[in-house]
């Protein structure tokens, strides 16, 4: 396999692990989206700063030049959690996913047109148009029970998808500066992880009330967070952060999967071809690169 084609690989297996959390916290009633959200990437954050503590050591004075980037990374790493499960908790899981993950490649191309100046090529705005609109079906088949909760949790998914980008591109970018991808994501997510204990604090306590909801706490720090992030930082050393964030469109669709299997919920004739377009979109963007396309690159900008 190409580098990007095992770069997507690795963020398509994140994807899947991601895309059990919503599930996974249902088994969880009585923690709140805060608690749920600050055990899941604050506990994850930590092990991964744990497991990577020798590389970020080894690369303090590179890391140290990057400060800002990191300090920005690592608020938007805590930032991001809470808003997703919050947006979830109101809007429903698919909802939430699909708002949360559907707007990340947006801002993550507008974060590399910008400051990066890359163009976004072909392939990846016809990706995003078919994530976007298979999203959007998604959205309208879950709309019966929409009210100001849906609306909040609609503008909180949309304050995850902003952060995502955010750490998504911050990553990348101290890849790209030469620091190696442990040391990159090690700082970042220990930073986030450490903002998120004060939270964890205050609203953790019915997460240890129980052994179920201690065991549903235990497997979203340890599986889809800490597993999921050291595979997702595999795969944005391969592909870029606008590329890694598309793929991830994929967990809106596992998450209304495990509904439907797990949960009981029944989607309409919408959410399945909102499934179907959203699978389309990771096959074009899986596509072969035409000679001379990077592949994994968005065209500088003149």
């Amino acid at each position: 396999m190409s580098r990007r084609s095992t770069g997507i690989l690795a963020v398509v297996v994140t994807s899947v692990l991601w895309g059990t959390t919503g599930t996974a916290a249902t088994f969880a009633p009585a923690a709140s989206p805060l608690a749920i959200g600050s055990a899941a990437l604050g506990i994850g954050g930590l092990l991964q700063f744990a497991v990577a503590w020798r590389a970020v050591a080894g690369n303090r004075m590179p890391l140290a030049r990057h400060r800002g980037v990191i300090i920005v990374a690592g608020m938007s790493v805590a930032v991001y959690p809470l808003a997703f499960y919050a947006s979830m908790h109101l809007a429903g899981v698919a909802i939430g996913s699909v708002v949360s993950l559907a707007s990340a490649p947006l801002f993550s191309g507008a974060l590399e047109a910008l400051i990066d100046r890359r163009r976004p090529d072909a392939r990846w705005i016809l990706s995003v148009v078919l994530a976007v609109g298979g999203g959007t079906a998604l959205i309208l088949s879950r709309a019966g029970g929409s009210g100001s909760g849906v609306v909040v949790g609609v503008v909180l998914g949309l304050v995850a998808g902003a952060t995502y980008a955010v750490y998504s591109w911050a990553a990348h970018r101290l890849m790209d500066a030469g620091i190696p991808r442990s040391a990159a994501m090690g700082a970042i997510f220990g930073l986030g992880g450490i903002l998120l204990m004060p939270v964890l604090t205050l609203t953790g306590a019915p997460l240890i009330a129980s052994a179920q909801a201690f065991t549903v706490a235990a497997y979203m720090a340890l599986v889809p967070m800490f597993l999921g992030y050291l595979l997702f930082g595999f795969g944005l050393a391969r592909i870029a952060a606008s590329t890694a964030t598309t793929v991830t469109l994929l967990e809106p669709a596992v998450a209304t999967l495990l509904a439907v299997v797990v949960v009981g919920e029944r989607p309409t004739t919408a959410g399945w071809i909102g499934m179907a377009a959203i699978a389309a979109s990771l096959l074009v963007l899986s596509l072969p690169a035409k000679e001379g396309d990077p592949g994994d690159r968005s065209a500088p900008m003149p």
